[in-house]
């Protein structure tokens, strides 16, 4: 078997968009890798091209006081964290254990980036600013890391070329952790390699009062001729197998994630923004699936969210 078959991946890449559900488990631990659901996943990023990934981290005010932070400190929080996908540490060879003997191993990976890989990844960054407040800033650690040293030149320099119009600040990686807990609203667009982007999403990721509640998005380069994008949509939160079956789950991030898809590959401003502000208000009338739930307000159902988001957005 296959995570994904060809037929399957034949209408992926023919497709102008893939909105991706959650996938994974415990019943699939101990099958062979190519035939569990991340492999799928996988080969989908790998087969597209996906070298951009898109983590918003956005903190709805009806949800402000869920946070883990003070209230003002996050409420109104929009920020967007690109990361690179398909370079860095977890792809650079050589990757290995060796054996030192007397008992003593070695871990061995390998952080690589070529010119190409930060010019791409960062012309996303700017090109995306130009559509929200104009601001990115550059994460890594050019102190310590050659990787950091040139990934720093190389983003300076495409900003200098291209885009001179969007406001350029670089920071060390360690700092913009830092930075994302105290005071998260000085952020616009966050770029940053595909190590330092995986911890510093999963960060901004929880100011925001519900993992649960946000979308990603992973983006090719452009077609030659159609000038589109191969994009692939999907939830940060996992399958949940705890509550498969049970109606519960929240369908926001879902969503969510369909509203990207509407802004970015095909386009479509208006209607995004539309059913972005539908989730805002049905919050704010105090609906809660049991994940965001909290006194005083009212639990529904994954039907019951998406059928009043839904209303919301027809409205």
């Amino acid at each position: 078997g296959a995570a994904i078959s060809d037929a399957d991946m034949e209408k992926a890449m023919a497709a102008d968009a893939v909105l991706f559900g959650a996938v994974g488990g415990p019943k699939w631990d101990k099958v062979p890798y190519e035939v569990r659901p991340e492999a799928g996943l996988l080969r989908l990023r790998k087969d597209m091209e996906l070298f951009a990934n898109l983590r918003p981290a956005i903190c709805y005010p009806a949800l402000a006081a869920s946070s883990s932070l003070k209230q003002e400190v996050v409420e109104g929080l929009d920020i967007l964290i690109v990361r690179e996908l398909t370079g860095g540490v977890y792809f650079g060879e050589p990757k290995q254990i060796i054996d030192l003997g007397n008992g003593q191993k070695r871990g061995i990976d390998t952080q690589v980036y070529d010119t190409f890989e930060i010019e791409r990844i960062s012309g996303v960054a700017f090109e995306l600013a130009r559509t929200r407040r104009n601001q990115v800033t550059s994460m890594e650690k050019r102190n310590v890391m050659k990787s950091g040293v040139l990934w720093n030149e190389v983003v300076s320099q495409t900003h200098a070329a291209s885009y001179s119009d969007v406001k350029l600040d670089h920071m060390l990686a360690d700092a913009g952790g830092m930075q994302l807990v105290r005071w998260p609203k000085q952020f616009d667009v966050i770029v940053t390699d595909n190590l330092f982007g995986d911890m510093l999403s999963d960060i901004a990721a929880m100011l925001t009062g519900s993992i649960g509640m946000l979308p990603s998005a992973s983006l090719g380069a452009p077609d030659v001729k159609t000038k589109k994008r191969k994009a692939l949509y999907e939830p940060v939160h996992g399958s949940a197998p705890d509550i498969a079956g049970k109606g519960i789950a929240n369908p926001i991030a879902m969503i969510a994630s369909f509203a990207m898809c509407l802004r970015y590959s095909f386009g479509m401003v208006a209607e995004a923004d539309k059913l972005e502000a539908a989730i805002a208000a049905v919050l704010e009338d105090g609906l809660r699936t049991k994940d965001i739930f909290s006194d005083g307000m009212k639990e529904v159902g994954t039907i019951e969210m998406g059928d009043a988001i839904i209303a919301k957005f027809l409205g």
